[in-house]
């Protein structure tokens, strides 16, 4: 065996409806170092959509090249985020061996193959998918089918859908920054796979990646994906609610709430005062903002509370929820989830990468990381797929 070691550059690239993000990893020794970073506002987008394709292609653009400056170095292709209008859903697909005999990876296919021939509406597409379990001669819960001896086996997945038309115009945005796709990851996936440790997982864990204009959910259990969600209140929600409240512009709505926002108003001094632009400047209690954002909070944790119940996972999280995403840096809204949840909250941070500046350890990077993560993955799995470990190789360990 070679003893020469291979080195990838692995490439992550947010494009957020309100920040574009890109980050350059290099993968040297299966160990991940931090090259360079870039960032630009994003232009081009409403309510999580692509509108002006160029505009977003160019915010692109500027992030790749201050990236790539940082880095010192040029780039080809990038995984990409996808949020907003994600849907997730469990399907089936039951296999007849014809005889008792051991499963083979060709059996595993052709059932997780059978799981995806679902009907979809004509703008929907197969975003991602991934392997619940099996049910082996009707006994479920088996996490690898492989050389088990089986008359029949029925694979359990959870497809991840979003809209053709929303994917190739994001698609086409990136080439169009002169950067091929790799592939497309749901965001809060990535975001995942950069801050939640396999142990986490098992015992049931949750990342809610709170953006701008699309605030999206993914739930673990043991290991496999449980759900898989876009929720209708975002980022741009709480600052609407405080702009209305205060009869402020947007703008100046947003700027209060970052600087003194808290999604807790109870743990705000009743004779502190926020200075509020208008005609004429005035002061108003700085509770009355966090009143406004808590109820806000409040909603969407109810909302994600809902979504949990749904698929039977209330109160299961013994590995906690984690907050991604612009969103997740308002003041005190891990504590509310908590509060909400009943569960173990924090902020979903990357781990586990050589030299991650200081000065974006922050939650609205974490989607970028794992992105990159996933990148990297890809690139050093290669020749193993390319060696035919079949359509699981890289879920089934």
């Amino acid at each position: 065996m070679s003893n020469t070691t291979k080195t990838f550059d692995a490439v992550g690239l947010d494009a957020g409806s309100s920040w574009t993000r890109c980050v350059i990893f290099r993968l040297e020794d299966d160990r991940l170092r931090f090259l360079g970073h870039g960032s630009s506002p994003s232009q081009g987008w409403v309510r999580g959509r692509i509108t002006d394709q160029g505009a977003a292609s160019e915010a692109m653009l500027v992030a790749l090249r201050e990236a790539e400056k940082n880095a010192q170095l040029s780039v080809e292709g990038a995984v990409v985020g996808v949020g907003a209008n994600v849907r997730g859903a469990n399907c089936r697909g039951l296999l007849d061996l014809g005889r008792l005999r051991a499963v083979e990876q060709r059996d595993v296919n052709r059932a997780v193959d059978r799981a995806t021939r679902v009907r979809l509406p004509d703008d929907v597409m197969i975003l991602q998918l991934f392997p619940q379990d099996f049910v082996v001669d009707g006994h479920p819960g088996h996490r690898d089918p492989r050389k088990m001896i089986a008359g029949q086996i029925e694979a359990n997945v959870h497809l991840v859908t979003t809209s053709v038309q929303e994917h190739d115009c994001l698609v086409a945005a990136v080439n169009r920054a002169h950067l091929s796709v790799e592939e497309t990851v749901f965001e809060p996936l990535a975001a995942s796979y950069a801050a939640v440790l396999p142990e986490d997982r098992r015992e049931g864990a949750a990342v809610l990646n709170i953006g701008a204009q699309s605030t999206d959910l993914v739930v673990y259990y043991g290991d496999a994906l449980q759900l898989a969600a876009s929720l209708p209140i975002s980022g741009d929600h709480f600052t609407r609610d405080v702009a209305r409240g205060l009869c402020i512009s947007f703008e100046d709505a947003a700027a209060i709430k970052h600087e003194f926002g808290s999604a807790r108003a109870g743990s705000t001094a009743e004779n502190s005062f926020v200075e509020v632009p208008s005609r004429e400047d005035r002061d108003v209690p700085r509770r009355t903002l966090n009143q406004i954002l808590e109820s806000r909070a409040l909603d969407l944790f109810q909302l994600v509370r809902r979504e949990l119940a749904r698929v039977g996972m209330e109160g299961a999280l013994a590995g906690g929820i984690f907050l991604s995403g612009g969103g997740a840096r308002l003041e005190g809204m891990w504590e509310m989830a908590e509060q909400e949840l009943g569960c173990r909250t924090c902020n979903a941070l990357p781990v586990g990468i050589q030299d991650w500046p200081e000065e974006i350890y922050d939650p609205a990077w974490t989607t970028v990381a794992g992105l990159a993560m996933y990148s990297a993955k890809l690139k050093s799995q290669h020749e193993i797929e390319r060696q035919s470990t079949g359509l699981l190789g890289r879920v089934l360990k």
